[in-house]
């Protein structure tokens, strides 16, 4: 495994990768709402990525046809972008989303609801995101890599949601993805000792119902095997000699 540290400037450069991507998102945020198509959304956020001198890094990646991935309810990640597809009230809407600028890559989702949805979706929507900020707190220079791993999971667990385990985080810079893999369950080794320099895309993926997931036949959209809703969490984390960096998210 081969895991790059980057230098101080390509830190800068990741950091304003991660503040455009974080404008993206907030600015896209306002178009999520009932009778709007997965499309269309794509069409404007990759209208706001372009606007900013940036690139979609997920257009074409490994033939992924959207810039930006939308998964509805059931669907975990990788929503192919559809005109038939449209948000409806009540809808849990997961929006992933990178962009390339000068070279270097950011990563970040969220979990929407959108009109009225249920307080059951909400908790799910809610432990997904801060079983990333328990994560995070053992994202510290000197800690193991899968201490992260068995925050989030142990987080996720208390509310007996199931933890996807077929789909991981990663590492980020010069390419969208890198090493290392990062799970959001325990692990039996530790894992990679962290080092500041390092950045990190940690993404926890959580299923009301059973962890188990299934890829319909477009092969990209992953869906929850037993119908159950999921959420989705994820930004792009320098490790530094302190508290860890949320390089998409300044605002928290």
């Amino acid at each position: 495994m081969s895991v790059s540290v980057k230098t101080p400037h390509e830190i800068e450069l990741m950091r304003q990768s991660g503040h455009f991507l974080e404008q993206v998102h907030d600015q896209l945020a306002s178009y999520i709402k009932p009778g709007i198509s997965t499309k269309e959304l794509d069409r404007i956020g990759e209208d706001l990525i372009r606007s900013l001198g940036c690139t979609p890094n997920f257009l074409n990646y490994n033939g992924f046809p959207g810039s930006f991935c939308i998964s509805i309810n059931d669907e975990v990640v990788h929503g192919i972008p559809s005109e038939d597809k449209v948000i409806q009230d009540g809808d849990l809407v997961k929006i992933d989303a990178g962009l390339i600028y000068k070279g270097y890559h950011s990563d970040a989702a969220r979990t929407y609801a959108v009109g009225d949805v249920s307080p059951e979706a909400i908790q799910l929507m809610e432990v997904t995101k801060q079983s990333f900020f328990e994560g995070i707190k053992f994202a510290k220079a000197g800690n193991h890599l899968h201490d992260i791993s068995k925050a989030i999971g142990a987080y996720a667990a208390k509310y007996r949601y199931g933890i996807v385990r077929d789909l991981v985080g990663h590492g980020i810079g010069t390419h969208l993805h890198e090493d290392p893999p990062i799970p959001n369950f325990p692990q039996k080794r530790p894992g990679i000792r962290l080092v500041p320099g390092m950045t990190l895309a940690i993404e926890p993926m959580i299923n009301m119902g059973r962890a188990d997931v299934a890829w319909l036949d477009d092969d990209w959209t992953v869906v929850t095997m037993d119908g159950s809703l999921s959420a989705h969490y994820e930004n792009t984390v320098l490790i530094t000699d302190g508290e860890p960096e949320i390089l998409t998210l300044t605002k928290f």
